[in-house]
């Protein structure tokens, strides 16, 4: 497997990041890229799952900090009522129902973690929705997306502990960037380019999980992780590059995560979590000493 963005990009030439990233996993898996496209078609559906399910208006988390509120969003849209026209509403409306999905204990996929994980299913399945694009398509997406994951994971960190939010939201959007220049016909370098004003647009993101729960901020940050990757996906398809390598961003998110201080990475002691209001949720949820 790759360790750089660099040497993916040597890789896949004038071709697609899915191809490449295909072909890599059946090496690993000592299978076929058949077998390996057929388990990321099986990974769509349940995206696809998570967010009927997330969009249930009566559902609720077993805190009852969380639910209902895509179904509002998405209803929003749907009337028009919403600031940032219709595909960034449904795209948020649907980041926001997989992670509310996440918080009722329903099946998701981790894309690359439970916190961020609205980011991707959401920034896929608009797509496909406003360009009438296949699963076949999506599934290439989804292989594009998972090899920038990788790249991110072992060059720094996908985890909020280890490197803040940064680390979990920053990676979704990242990858979900990527997937959508793929999807919309831009090259691989196009691809490394999103990642990268994704990743710099998310840089030093705390994780600051209110009563220690994947809840508050994380659903409302999946929305924003999902505008991040459509911004990022934007300015990569019109051209612009970012003016560091993206390999030496990915690298800066790993020096800010160690830089950063413990109440800041998922402690939920920092950040919103310290707040008043938080300290009250987190008393009235996990009882009165708070633990």
């Amino acid at each position: 497997m790759d360790d750089s963005i660099a040497s993916l990009l040597e890789k896949a030439g004038d071709g697609k990041i899915s191809r490449v990233a295909a072909q890599c996993q059946a090496e690993q898996d000592r299978t076929d890229v058949a077998a390996v496209r057929a388990r990321m078609a099986r990974y769509l559906d349940v995206m696809r799952d998570s967010v009927r399910v997330g969009m249930n208006a009566e559902r609720r988390s077993l805190s009852g900090l969380t639910g209902g509120q895509a179904a509002r969003l998405f209803d929003a849209a749907a009337q028009g009522k919403t600031a940032g026209g219709p595909l960034l509403a449904r795209a948020a409306a649907r980041a926001m129902a997989v992670a509310e999905c996440n918080a009722g204990m329903g099946r998701i996929v981790a894309a690359p973690t439970a916190g961020s994980c609205g980011i991707l299913p959401a920034a896929l399945l608009t797509a496909q929705e406003e360009y009438h694009l296949t699963d076949d398509q999506l599934t290439d997406a989804l292989l594009t997306a998972a090899m920038f994951g990788q790249i991110i994971a072992r060059r720094a960190s996908i985890s909020g502990a280890a490197g803040g939010c940064q680390a979990e939201c920053g990676s979704a959007a990242a990858m979900a960037a990527a997937a959508l220049v793929e999807l919309r016909g831009g090259t691989a370098d196009m691809c490394a380019q999103a990642c990268s004003f994704a990743l710099m647009n998310s840089m030093g993101l705390v994780c600051d999980p209110v009563a220690g729960l994947v809840e508050i901020p994380c659903v409302y940050r999946n929305v924003g992780g999902v505008a991040n990757a459509f911004s990022a996906a934007d300015m990569a398809l019109s051209g612009l590059r970012s003016p560091i390598p993206t390999d030496e961003v990915i690298d800066a998110m790993q020096s800010v995560g160690d830089q950063m201080p413990a109440c800041l990475r998922e402690t939920g002691e920092g950040g919103v979590a310290a707040t008043p209001t938080a300290r009250q949720i987190a008393r009235r949820v996990l009882g009165a000493d708070g633990e």
